[in-house]
């Protein structure tokens, strides 16, 4: 795993929120099991853009801070399920804000991406 050359301020309430939530999909893993997705295949769907192997990996470490819980039913075929914890779900009207600022400054936000994809062409 990659190992950071510089180290975390531990001292920071900002950056101990951005080391949980930080990661390309973090946020929409937590936002899909809130609302009920809770298998693998579920969640890889859910967020098509990404790699099984990145989601997995999130996954891993939303766990090692228990945003989420991973049940593992001994079965066959083998079923996982992942549910959010108290200290997950203390995160989703943070996460709610973020996406309905997100979606009231779409508009501006978007042209300046085409602006920069534009300018890279």
């Amino acid at each position: 795993m990659y190992e950071k050359k510089i180290p975390l301020p531990l001292e920071c309430g900002l950056m101990m929120t951005r080391e949980i939530l930080g990661g390309k999909w973090k946020p929409n893993l937590l936002l899909a099991i809130s609302v009920g997705i809770s298998r693998p295949s579920q969640l890889h769907r859910e967020i098509p853009q990404s790699t099984k192997r990145v989601l997995n990996l999130q996954l891993k470490e939303l766990e090692e801070f228990e945003m989420i819980e991973k049940k593992v039913y001994h079965q066959l075929p083998p079923k996982v399920e992942y549910r959010l914890t108290e200290r997950g779900k203390s995160l989703m009207p943070l996460l709610q804000q973020m996406n309905e600022w997100g979606e009231k400054n779409r508009p501006f936000i978007k042209s300046i991406i085409l602006k920069r994809t534009k300018a890279l062409d």
